[in-house]
């Protein structure tokens, strides 16, 4: 079962400002969550993905996303909370780019946005956590 058959509802109330790509609230209720970590670019070797480029740092880390959410027998459809972790705010558009690629456009998942000064390693550039909900 995916988060279709548990969410029920996907909410941007009319009391708070409209939201660009992301839902204000998920009401849910679930038999399983899923905690995923905070994925950065790095292979399976743990080397780094595309190093000072924005763009091939987020792709590894949606692939490392959904391997692990594929690890709980989870999928994108599962997912209802993403938190970013990005050291240029201004990067946000083409993260949401690559981001639509994975999830539902038309109910997309909460999302906190949060620029840091710098992250594990002075060379990651973005780091992505992410909450599912699944049967």
């Amino acid at each position: 079962m995916t988060y279709a058959a548990s969410v029920r509802r996907f909410l941007s109330p009319d009391s708070l400002p409209t939201p660009f790509g992301y839902s204000h609230v998920v009401d849910a209720s679930a038999a399983r969550l899923i905690f995923v970590s905070g994925q950065v670019p790095l292979d399976r070797e743990g080397q780094l993905v595309g190093a000072g480029d924005f763009e091939a740092q987020a792709r590894q880390v949606f692939d490392n996303l959904t391997k692990a959410l594929a690890a709980a027998d989870a999928s994108w459809a599962d997912v209802v909370k993403l938190s970013y972790f990005l050291t240029d705010v201004n990067e946000i558009g083409s993260v949401r780019a690559i981001r639509d690629e994975y999830v539902n456009t038309e109910s997309p998942p909460a999302s906190t946005l949060v620029e840091v000064s710098s992250l594990f390693r002075d060379d990651v550039l973005i780091e992505i956590d992410a909450v599912a909900i699944a049967e």
